[in-house]
């Protein structure tokens, strides 16, 4: 029996142990990275950011239990943002909605309103048109030419027996030839 060879292999499996812990801390640091820049925890994501190989990920038991773990955790994490966002979102929709709903009735209210306004106006026209019928319009005509002829007759006597108000003819005078 030799010796030599052991402490040899002692010394690669050390150094093997080692290499793989340090592979490990690289994926830790990975993960770390991902989550700072809240990027998704995928297995091609972290073996890329850690520099080491897919199989490594999925061979070594504490690699692939980081991972795991971290990409459930992210998942957790995207899930209730997600489920944080929506509820936002809907709350935003439904005050809109709520809005929507007080302004269409206030809409309809004016409607309505504006509905009556009309009608009465409508039936206030029909009323004034109603009145006017032939025999009405003949005593209004004969009501106005009356009327028209009084003030001829008024303004002609006017003339002739006042020059000023008041004043009868050549009382006033006025270089008019009152």
């Amino acid at each position: 029996m030799s010796t030599g060879p052991q402490p040899r292999t002692a010394a690669a499996n050390a150094a093997r142990r080692a290499a793989t812990e340090a592979k490990v801390q690289h994926v830790r640091d990975a993960i770390a990275q991902l989550r700072r820049h809240k990027q998704p925890i995928t297995y091609p994501a972290v073996a890329l950011r850690a520099t080491v190989s897919r199989t490594f990920l999925y061979e070594n038991r504490d690699a692939r239990a980081l991972v795991t773990g971290a990409a459930a955790t992210g998942t957790g994490h995207r899930a209730r943002a997600a489920a944080d966002h929506d509820a936002q979102q809907e709350a935003s929709w439904r005050e809109r909605a709520l809005n929507t709903e007080a302004a269409l009735k206030a809409a309809h209210a004016e409607i309505r309103a504006q509905r009556d306004r009309i009608a009465t106006l409508m039936g206030q026209a029909r009323d004034a048109e109603g009145e006017w019928t032939p025999q009405a319009i003949g005593r209004i005509t004969t009501e106005n030419t009356t009327l028209k002829q009084r003030v001829r007759q008024l303004s002609a006597h006017a003339t002739t027996t006042w020059c000023c108000p008041n004043n009868p003819v050549g009382v006033c005078g006025m270089s008019n030839g009152c």
